[in-house]
């Protein structure tokens, strides 16, 4: 057992702690928390684990980490020494449509067949006010012969506004340069979030149907996470926790791929385009867990 070990055991039992107690309590699993004790850190599923579990331990019983770090740091292989960069970079874009134009093209034929309707309402009340004016001059013996001429009137004109009502439109459309396809409205078609692959703490999914690719990480306790692109450039590389930096958004939309590894798993949710995707492997199963995600754009 080492010595930083030691100091972490005895203080976790002068707390009347047991291992089980303080994996309930740190969301760390019992197995690392023995490699911590007896200095076995080859137990830890990555180098860059001890020292946050090494933290998030001696917090758990009372004692200051960075002290520890401090008066120990020569049980603490270099590599693992190291400081984790708070924030290496951030990415920050947001893209804006404008469809205002469209959306003018669309209303114009709809108001130009108002208008006509109103137009040709105001036509028929005229007919309708003269056909009742002449009646009324006609004698009995010519009222028959009248309301028949009205008639063959009224009906040639309900002819007429059908037809000019079915050409009317055609003409708009003609003048605006919209047709009747253009103003069919294009359902939108859902993004899928599929699991092309998972296996061992590796698991890849496609987005499809999405015409951008927003990445989103999100801490809910305490996480290590590293966000790359498909060529390994690293985006953001640090601790995501309550209290400080919760989350990470990123714009991938020009990139064909990202990759996040996943220091806990058990604390970390991730988001594309603001839908959740769901772990395919288990976190209670594997902390740490390497995540692939391939944009597939929509091609319009």
């Amino acid at each position: 057992m080492s010595e930083l070990g030691n100091k972490l055991k005895e203080a976790r039992l002068a707390k009347e702690l047991s291992l089980d107690d303080l994996q309930v309590a740190t969301k760390i699993q019992k197995r690392y928390l023995i490699g911590i004790e007896e200095g076995n850190y080859s137990l830890m599923p990555g180098p860059f684990y001890v020292r946050a579990f090494i933290k998030q331990y001696a917090e758990a019983v009372g004692l200051e980490p960075e002290e520890l770090f401090e008066q120990y740091k020569s049980e603490i292989p270099s590599t693992i020494n190291e400081d984790i960069p708070e924030k290496l970079s951030r990415v920050q874009s947001r893209k804006n449509l404008n469809n205002n134009g469209s959306k003018v093209f669309d209303i114009l034929p709809k108001i130009l067949i108002a208008v006509f309707l109103i137009a040709a309402a105001a036509v028929a009340y005229y007919f309708v006010a003269k056909k009742g004016d002449g009646n009324e001059a006609l004698d009995p013996a010519n009222k028959s012969g009248s309301e028949q001429v009205n008639l063959e009137e009224s009906e040639g004109f309900a002819k007429d506004d059908g037809k000019a009502l079915e050409e009317e439109p055609a003409k708009n459309n003609e003048e605006t340069g919209v047709n009747d396809k253009t103003q069919e409205e294009t359902p939108e078609t859902k993004q899928e979030i599929s699991v092309v692959e998972s296996s061992g703490k590796n698991t890849t999914y496609e987005v499809k149907n999405a015409d951008k690719f927003e990445l989103k990480v999100v801490s809910t306790g305490e996480t290590w996470v590293n966000i790359l692109n498909g060529k390994g450039t690293s985006f953001f590389q640090g601790t995501l926790k309550k209290g400080g930096i919760e989350s990470q958004t990123l714009d991938f939309s020009k990139e064909t791929e990202a990759k996040i590894i996943v220091g806990n798993s058990s604390q970390t949710e991730i988001y594309v385009n603001d839908e959740k995707v769901e772990f395919a492997i288990d976190p209670a199963k594997s902390v740490r867990q390497d995540i692939t995600i391939r944009y597939l754009p929509s091609i319009e």
